[in-house]
Parts: structure tokens; C-alpha cells; sequence
């Protein structure tokens, strides 16, 4: 290598010697007269400047030597079929040594001949042959060590998972009624301060050698052939990246066509591959991008938009499917997933992305992430559009908490993690910061007050309560459908208890308040009055002693009192057949609601019975059930499984 300098350098000063010939000669053309000391140096100069063109040519023939040992080694790894590389460092540090003689010999050449000269010069042309040979097999080399070199990519090393396996079934409201599931599918983790992890993409000894051939490429003016095959290398292994994250290649046409449990995967899928691709695979594929061409200005970013554009487009073309489709309730979740991911993941593909070729990109993901943002609004809305529309024709069987509640009340329970988002989401410039007093609107009471407080409604809070109100309306008219009043009211009662409940034990509690817990606690007690009133105040009629005596006279008729206590009978019989069948599925209320009854029915049948015995007008085969008997009977109701008291006898 230390002739191979010493020829160089001895090169480098003749060139420079004819550079500044060359401007003495062009200086005398505006010259017309000179003195007799100018002309004998001018002179002089001719002299050497002929014997310079004498060496000129001597030059070549050494160069032409030169050539001809380089041109044997280059061409005879043409001939052997073997990578270069894989034969060890020796023969490629020999290799790049005669590339590197090649190109400046090729560069010596071109300095020596004029312009006009070049393309008839054939040491010239074959110098340049030379080298184009070894640029294709540096570029054939450069793109081999790549792609063996490739460190294989294991996601499940990454502390990200996609919680598929807690999978559980969605609901879905439908036009046909009341078909809905009544849990929500719990909410995917998704960590907001998972650590950025940069592994190897190739294998780290190999960095150097793939620098070396990026130098002698780009000192070659090959720079474009060595980027595109670097562009080219890493695009498939971005491909590849994606294919072991399960992330296929969707056209939004495929995505608006598939049925919502495969989407379901499809977007859980996305979301945990997202996160995964940009801060594991993205940030190692710039970090690559970084070691190889990091010398060489801004081609480091360059090549990396170039390789990675293309995967990114495809991952965010999905999201933008997803948002343009239909605004079903059920996708509402899965929605606020994914804007929350991309929004957590957009600061590092700004970072990613920063230079002016990677601004195609960080637009997409921002046009993109608002797209999903618009999609969450318009998919809220749709949803209350869909409870307001859920219609029954037939009642809902024993009065328990209807689908539609418990759907409901779970959906909006599930939407408070995603609070933050949602307040962002769902702001109405002209209801923003809207204050009002009104006990429907007003979430919390000033405890210190006489009155109620004014503050700020958050834009979840206001639509939390429209979509309540709505769905309250809705259980109205299903209530309506109920022949039997108590029934009716028993209905309200649950389903407004389920509701009071379910915001007092979660996170709705501080967004709703504790004022409208009451004012829903005062509406199920109302509705437990009316049930209780409409099921027990008939058969305790026949448990008064008025109109039970004789006419004109002071004396009890112990017919009319029999005839009064088998009325009574058959009213708690047919309670008993019906209310057994009636269903309250709180336990606490259910039996709060059998003390009631116990201490309004059996106590006035106790005393009733008791009275009219100790007087003789009732004997003991009047008497078809003791009070211990109707209060163990009082044990079935609202078990929502019917039976029946008429095979029962006192015995």
C-alpha cells in the first residue's frame, strides 16, 4: 500500500505543476508586452512544459502498468464465484486496497487528459471499466453481508403483548332489539412509558466492513447505486419485520369488508405491532441507517425514509381504513386504542422522521390521527343515536335489568380510562366550558352552600348524561309494555338501582357526582314505593276489620270474615305464582324489599289472624297458612323462577 501512496503523491504535485501551467498560459493572453526577463522565463517554461508533456506521456505507460495489476485482481474475483467477505478480512482488505487504486488511477487519468480527450482515450475507457466492475461487485457484496447478516427479530423478547388471550366477546346493538352481550371487552394495556429498545439489526462486526464499502462507493460516485441497494436490502427487511408481527397487507376495500370479530383481531393486532414496529424496529433500523452512512451528511435520514416509508404507509393506511368505516358502537373501544397509540407514538415519529424528506410521513400520521379522533366523536354519537332507537316489542321477562342497561352502563364504565382522551375528543366549541345549575347537569353539590354550585361540565361529563337521560327515556317505554303496574315499577326500580349503583362503585362517580347518585337513588326509591303500594295494598285491604260486621250491627260476621281471609289467600297466592317469577337481581335489594313486605303483610296478618282468633270467630280450619308459613314464602320472591301455593296446605 506504501507504493501505492508514493505513486499518488508523486501524481498529485505533477497535477498540480500543469494547473498552475495552465493559468500562466491563459494570464499571457491579455498580455501584448513584455519585458526581455518575462520572455526568458517564458522560455525557460516552454522548455519544461515540453519536457512535462514527454513525462505526460511517460505517466500513462506507468499508469497503464498500474492498471493492468489492478484489472488482474479485480477480474479474477469475477471469475472466482465466492463472496469476498466470506472468505475473511485479508482478501477483502486486498480487495478494497485494488478498488481503491483503481478509482484513483481512474482520477488520475481523468486530471491528466483533457476534456476533449477522454472519451477517444482507451486506457481512460478501461480504467473506468475496471472500476464499474468492482462497483457492481462491491454492490453485490454490500447487499450480501445485509442480508446474512441479519440478526433475527423476536417481538416476544419486547415487554409489549397484545393481551389477546383475555379476549372476551363485544356487544353490539343491533336494529333487531335487544340483542346485546352485557360485558365490554377490557381494555388492552397499553404502556405509556415503555422503555424505547434499539437492538442489532445486523450482526455489529459487519457495521465497519459496510461502512468501508459505503466510502469507496460514494468516493467512486456510486453513491446511488449503494443507497438503492441499501434502500432496497432494508425495505424487505421491514417487510419481513411486519410479517412476523402479523401485520398483513390490507387495501382499506379489505378492511371495509371484513366482519367485525376478525377486525377486532385485526386492530388489537395493529395496536400492539405499532408500538413495537416504531420504537423497537423503527428506532434500530435509523440507528443502522446512523452507523452507516452517518458520515456522509444527510444521507442517513435520507436512506432511512426511503427504506421505512413504505412499512409506515401501510401501517397507517389501516388506521385510516378503520376510521373511514362505518361508526358502529361496538368499534368505539378499539377506536380510542388505536388514536391513543398513535397519538402516545407520534413524538417519536416526528423524532424519527424530523428531516424535510420525512415530512410525508409525520403529515400522514397527523392527518391520520385525526381521522381516528373525528371517527371516536362521530362513533359516540351513532351510539346514542343507537340506544335512543333500541325498541322492544315485547316486555323484558321478570322485570330484572335489561341488556340495554347493563350494556350501556358497562360501555360508558369502560370509556372512563379513556377520559383524558375524551374530554379532548368530544369538546363542543359552543358548549364548552358551559355552566348550569341544573340537578341534571350538575355534577357535585357545594356541601358548604345553601345552594348549588356553579362550575364547568367536562365535555365527557355532558355527554356521559345525555346518553343516561337517553337511555332512561328508552327504559320508559319499555316499561310501558308491562300490563301490571307493579311489574312496571319494578322494572324502573332495578334498572335505575343498577344504574345508581354501577356510577357509585367506579371511576363515573367523580364525573358524574354524588348529586346525581341521589337524585337516582330518590328515583328508584319512588319506584320501589309504587311496586310496593300496586302489589300489597289489595290483599292488605282484607286484613282491615272494616265491613266485616253484621249489617246494623256491632257483631263480626264470621262469614264475612272468612270469605275476607280466603280473599286474602288467593291475592297471596297469585303474588306468589307471579312475583316468584320476577327477578331482582341485587341482593341487598331483594331482600330489603321481603323486610318490607314481611313487616307490612305478615305482621298485619299476624295480628289480624291473631285477633279474630283469640274472639272464636276464626278456627284453626280457617286458617290456611301461619305467618311463619307466608314468611318463609316470602323467601321465593324475586328469584325469578315461578312456582306455585295451590298444592300447598297447612298442615
Amino acid at each position: 500500500m506504501g507504493d501505492c501512496k508514493s505513486v499518488n503523491s508523486l501524481l498529485e504535485e505533477e497535477e498540480d505543476l500543469i494547473a498552475a501551467a495552465h493559468l500562466i498560459a491563459k494570464a499571457l493572453k491579455t498580455r501584448k508586452n513584455l519585458t526581455s526577463d518575462v520572455r526568458k522565463i517564458l522560455v525557460d517554461l516552454g522548455t519544461q512544459l515540453c519536457s512535462i508533456k514527454i513525462s505526460e506521456n511517460k505517466d500513462e505507460e506507468v499508469l497503464s502498468e498500474r492498471l493492468d495489476v489492478v484489472q488482474d485482481k479485480i477480474m479474477n474475483w469475477e471469475v472466482d464465484q465466492s463472496m469476498i467477505w466470506d472468505c475473511g478480512s485479508e482478501e477483502a482488505n486486498e480487495y478494497v486496497k485494488a478498488v481503491d487504486e483503481a478509482r484513483r488511477l481512474t482520477e488520475s487519468l481523468e486530471s491528466l487528459l483533457l476534456s476533449t480527450d477522454r472519451e477517444e482515450n482507451g486506457l481512460l475507457c478501461r480504467a473506468h471499466d475496471v472500476l464499474q466492475t468492482a462497483m457492481v461487485r462491491l454492490e453485490e457484496e454490500f447487499r450480501h453481508i445485509l442480508v446474512q447478516n441479519r440478526q433475527p427479530f423476536e417481538p416476544e423478547h419486547v415487554s409489549f403483548r397484545s393481551s389477546e388471550e383475555d379476549v372476551v366477546d363485544e356487544g353490539s346493538i343491533t336494529s333487531s332489539g335487544d340483542e346485546l352481550f352485557d360485558e365490554m371487552l377490557p381494555r388492552d394495556s397499553v404502556s405509556r412509558s415503555s422503555e424505547e429498545f434499539i437492538v442489532d439489526l445486523v450482526h455489529p462486526a459487519v457495521v465497519p466492513d459496510l461502512k468501508c464499502i459505503v466510502n469507496l462507493m460514494f468516493d467512486s460516485k456510486y453513491d446511488q447505486e449503494c443507497t438503492q441497494t441499501f434502500v432496497s436490502v432494508q425495505k424487505d427487511s421491514l417487510d419481513d419485520c411486519l410479517f412476523v408481527l402479523e401485520v398483513e397487507k390490507l387495501s382499506i376495500e379489505d378492511v371495509l369488508k371484513m366482519e367485525w370479530d376478525a377486525l377486532n383481531s385485526k386492530i388489537r393486532r395493529w395496536i400492539w405491532a405499532m408500538k413495537i414496529f416504531v420504537r423497537v424496529y423503527l428506532a434500530s433500523e435509523k440507528r443502522l441507517s446512523d452507523q452507516i452512512f452517518g458520515d456522509l451528511n444527510s444521507l442517513n435520514s435520507a436512506c432511512f425514509v426511503e427504506a421505512s416509508k413504505a412499512s409506515m404507509f401501510q401501517l397507517l393506511n389501516f388506521g385510516a381504513a378503520i376510521a373511514i368505516g362505518p361508526h358502529q358502537p361496538e368499534k368505539l373501544i378499539r377506536v380510542l386504542d388505536m388514536y391513543e397509540v398513535l397519538a402516545d407514538l407520534r413524538p417519536d415519529i416526528d423524532a424519527l422522521y424530523s428531516s424535510e424528506m420525512g415530512s410525508c410521513v409525520r403529515t400522514e400520521c397527523q392527518d391520520v390521527l385525526k381521522r381516528l379522533g373525528y371517527c371516536v366523536k362521530a362513533t359516540f354519537i351513532e351510539f346514542e343515536k343507537a340506544v335512543a332507537s333500541n325498541v322492544s316489542t315485547n316486555p323484558f321477562a321478570g322485570g330484572g335489568i335489561h341488556l340495554l342497561t347493563n350494556y350501556v352502563m358497562n360501555y360508558i364504565r369502560t370509556l372512563t380510562d379513556y377520559s383524558e382522551t375524551l374530554d379532548l375528543l368530544l369538546k363542543d366549541p359552543d358548549k364548552e366550558d358551559a355552566v348550569s345549575s341544573s340537578p341534571d347537569l350538575d355534577p357535585y353539590e357545594d356541601d358548604n352552600a345553601s345552594g348549588r354550585s356553579s362550575f364547568c361540565v367536562s365535555p365527557m361529563a355532558r355527554h356521559f348524561r345525555s346518553l343516561i337521560s337517553i337511555l332512561e327515556c328508552n327504559l320508559e317505554d319499555k316499561a310501558k309494555l308491562y300490563k301490571d303496574d307493579a311489574l312496571r315499577h319494578l322494572f324502573l326500580m332495578n334498572n335505575i338501582h343498577y344504574m345508581a349503583e354501577k356510577v357509585k362503585g367506579c371511576e363515573l362517580r367523580t364525573i358524574l357526582g354524588d348529586d346525581w347518585i341521589r337524585k337516582h337513588n330518590g328515583k328508584f326509591q319512588q319506584h320501589e314505593m309504587s311496586y310496593q303500594r300496586a302489589t300489597w295494598s289489595s290483599i292488605l285491604s282484607f286484613l282491615k276489620d272494616e265491613g266485616i260486621n253484621h249489617p246494623g250491627s256491632n257483631s263480626i260476621s264470621r262469614t264475612l270474615l272468612k270469605e275476607r281471609l280466603q280473599s286474602f289467600y288467593l291475592g297471596f297466592e297469585e303474588i306468589y305464582k307471579s312475583q316468584t317469577g320476577w327477578l331482582i337481581p341485587d341482593s341487598q335489594l331483594r331482600e330489603d324489599l321481603r323486610i318490607s313486605a314481611s313487616l307490612k303483610v305478615i305482621q298485619a296478618y299476624r295480628t289480624f289472624v291473631g285477633r279474630h282468633s283469640k274472639s272464636n270467630h276464626l278456627s284453626d280450619r280457617n286458617i290456611k297458612y301461619s305467618a311463619d308459613d307466608l314468611q318463609n314464602y316470602l323467601l321465593d320472591l324475586y328469584e325469578g323462577s315461578p312456582r306455585s301455593l295451590h298444592s300447598f296446605h297447612r298442615k
